[in-house]
């Protein structure tokens, strides 16, 4: 295991390391990609055979490629998949042919906008192949007849997807997703898994509250995968977050779960504005990460989502120009420190209910008030007992004590340990 400390250059590295390999909704990219995760947290990979009912779906034939390109009358390749996993459609049937240009464009995906950059295009569902290229690359090929290549395989399989649990206290458990089906995208969706394997190793360095489980899974099949096998499950996961695009230059954005108001919505939204980070939230919708499929009306769990610029909201997104140069080690390292104080309120927010609730209990008999001698927040650690003691009704934890007093939620929570340990407070 490497150590344990979750720098943005760490984090950087790893994303580094995974960029090269080709993965997809299935096949060995997906293992390759979780075997590499496994260097840094032990996972347990799960194997689900093609044809395998899932809700409304079924796992789809396995995919994996070996080579792939377009080469011209002097054998030249003219789009390479070695150069780079994007020149390819995902889940191209395999096919050997030489065909004139007017017959293969009909094959060809590009970016006119943006003629430099390579597009990210799919066909998971549908049996088709192609290739991605940059429009200045096609626009420079002379007609003629071009020999097109590619060897893949489409075939009955299992679909990957891999779990880490950090034990807590409690049974009661905290998601946290992030999806590992995009080939060579930095921060859609490298900089996601970069920051849920440090924030897993983060949590691991002490025992949370919560059971906090995190799961490494394809996009869309995989999250309703993971949910077709985990029914029973599913009932003890009391907060969620999935995480994506961690890396681009822009700021935080959370969006808000099915509910609105769920905890992890709340927690969220205050740890970012009490931050001062620039940041934004949003509503959610039933378009985007798969946020979707847990907070989807059969579930409707407590799951938000959590990144810098959102899905489809910057020009590189789902093109080559998402690469190692878009996404920065400080830009993971902040979204990571926004997830550790995101579950550090989390894991700390309590209901209590006042052991002395008529009238003001003496807290200076109890040496509470003496505890604060000579602290230059003395005034403040005063009135976050007080606001603890007022709203300690069973009915409001200390997020609310937090929001409603306008004090800090660390020193609400540590007035909270201070009545507690002097008998004021049950929880």
């Amino acid at each position: 295991m490497a150590p344990v400390t979750g720098t943005g250059e760490e984090m950087y590295a790893l994303v580094e390391r995974l960029y090269p390999l080709c993965r997809s909704i299935t096949g060995d990219g997906v293992r390759a990609t979780l075997d590499i995760v496994g260097e840094y947290v032990p996972l347990r990979v799960h194997e689900v055979p093609t044809g395998t009912q899932v809700l409304d779906w079924t796992v789809p034939q396995e995919w994996n490629i070996r080579d792939a390109y377009v080469a011209d009358g002097t054998g030249r390749r003219v789009v390479d998949f070695a150069a780079s996993s994007l020149h390819v459609l995902g889940y191209s049937v395999p096919v050997s042919a030489t065909m004139p240009l007017s017959e293969l464009r009909e094959h060809l995906y590009t970016l006119p906008d943006h003629p430099k950059w390579v597009p990210y295009r799919t066909s998971y569902y549908r049996p088709e192949w192609g290739f991605c290229l940059a429009q200045e690359t096609l626009d420079a090929l002379p007609d003629g007849d071009y020999e097109v290549r590619i060897d893949s395989t489409l075939a009955d399989g299992h679909l990957t997807y891999a779990e880490h649990v950090v034990p807590g206290q409690v049974a009661d458990e905290v998601l946290v997703s992030c999806h590992v089906c995009h080939p060579s995208l930095a921060n859609d969706n490298l900089t996601g898994i970069a920051v849920a394997t440090y924030l897993a190793r983060a949590l691991a360095e002490r025992t949370p509250y919560y059971t906090y489980r995190f799961v490494f899974a394809p996009g869309t099949i995989g999250a309703i995968t993971w949910l077709a096998r985990n029914a029973e499950r599913v009932e003890r996961v009391r907060h969620g977050l999935v995480l994506a695009c961690a890396g681009d230059p822009g700021d935080l954005t959370y969006k808000r779960s099915r509910r609105g108001d769920a905890e992890i919505d709340r927690v969220l939204r205050h740890v970012l504005t009490s931050s001062g980070r620039p940041h934004r939230i949003t509503e959610f919708t039933p378009y985007g990460y798969d946020e979707r499929q847990y907070c989807s009306p059969g579930f409707d769990l407590g799951v938000g989502s959590l990144s810098r610029t959102p899905y489809a909201g910057y020009p590189e997104y789902h093109t080559s120009a998402d690469d190692l140069e878009f996404v920065s080690p400080e830009a993971m390292e902040d979204t990571l420190a926004v997830c550790r104080e995101a579950f550090a309120v989390l894991d700390r927010n309590r209901r209590y209910v006042n052991l002395s609730p008529y009238g003001e209990p003496q807290l200076g008999r109890r040496g509470l008030y003496d505890s604060l001698g000579g602290r230059s927040d003395a005034k403040e650690a005063q009135m976050a007992m007080l606001w603890v003691l007022s709203l300690s009704d069973g009915e409001h934890g200390l997020l609310d004590v937090a929001e409603r007093s306008g004090l800090p939620f660390d020193t609400v929570a540590a007035a909270a340990d201070a009545l507690h340990g002097a008998g004021l407070l049950k929880a």
